[in-house]
């Protein structure tokens, strides 16, 4: 199982594993996950309508959306701390990866019914560089996620294509043109999958325009022996997931540094 993980992962640059987390595992973090959208929606004095720019307006349509996002989970829950340990989901990282796991950050997005916020087609490694380009994301799906309420999108293989310039998704580019994310490959997903991607796969998600809400956490982690570049400004948990982080040092430890 690793071996066809490892291999498939490697030509399409993502990977769907189902039931990841059993119904079981699944509700005291809903619960969770619900407490955390409550706290943050009460203390944001304005509501996130998603991205900005001119690849996000024309997803929109014109109409207005909004999204409940927040950045490292695990500073929130217990539970979702835990989660992160998750034997099942360490052994699929594992598989990818490689022994030693580091947490770069975890992300919340909660996609409001019938508004939720879409996410063109982009690659993630310009938020978040590293040296060996090892980063990957797991999406743990806390509820259902169809079509119809904006679920993930990917284009198998994109990560062939490497740092791309302009692909960051906020501003229109020829190359992101030719991947727009209607024509993705839809990645449907039941409480407790995960889809884990590479940064450089281009991918996104439609609005959610279904009458429930589209919940997930996102969970960026990259290689043991890798680490973000300095000039990086995104928040970096720098927390040992699995194994051991190789590129750790006294004044990272101290600084808990954010890149």
């Amino acid at each position: 199982m690793p071996q066809s993980i490892s291999r498939f992962f490697a030509e399409n640059g993502y990977y769907h594993a189902k039931g990841v987390f059993t119904k079981a595992e699944m509700r005291p973090l809903a619960r969770d996950f619900d407490r955390i959208v409550d706290q943050v929606i009460a203390n944001e004095r304005k509501v996130n309508t998603g991205w900005k720019g001119g690849p996000t307006r024309r997803l929109k349509g014109g109409k207005r959306t909004e999204l409940v996002h927040t950045h490292q989970v695990q500073i929130y829950s217990e539970k979702w701390l835990h989660a992160f340990y998750n034997k099942r989901f360490l052994q699929i990282a594992s598989s990818i990866l490689g022994p030693d796991i580091i947490l770069h950050h975890s992300k919340l997005f909660d996609k409001p019914p019938e508004k939720g916020a879409p996410f063109p087609t982009h690659q993630d490694w310009s938020y978040f560089p590293t040296v060996q380009d090892t980063m990957i994301a797991g999406i743990i799906h806390v509820s259902k996620a169809t079509d119809k309420m904006g679920c993930v999108r990917v284009f198998p293989g994109s990560h062939k294509l490497g740092r791309k310039k302009k692909t960051s998704g906020a501003v229109a580019s020829r190359l992101l043109d030719k991947y727009p994310i209607e024509e993705g490959t839809i990645v449907e997903c039941e409480p407790g999958d995960v889809i884990f991607f590479h940064y450089f796969t281009l991918h996104g998600s439609m609005p959610n325009r279904s009458k429930q809400h589209r919940k997930t956490v996102l969970v960026q982690m990259h290689a043991g022996d890798d680490q973000v570049v300095k000039t990086n400004g995104h928040p970096n948990a720098q927390l040992v997931l699995k194994g051991w982080n190789h590129c750790a040092t006294r004044k990272k430890a101290e600084q808990f540094y954010q890149g």
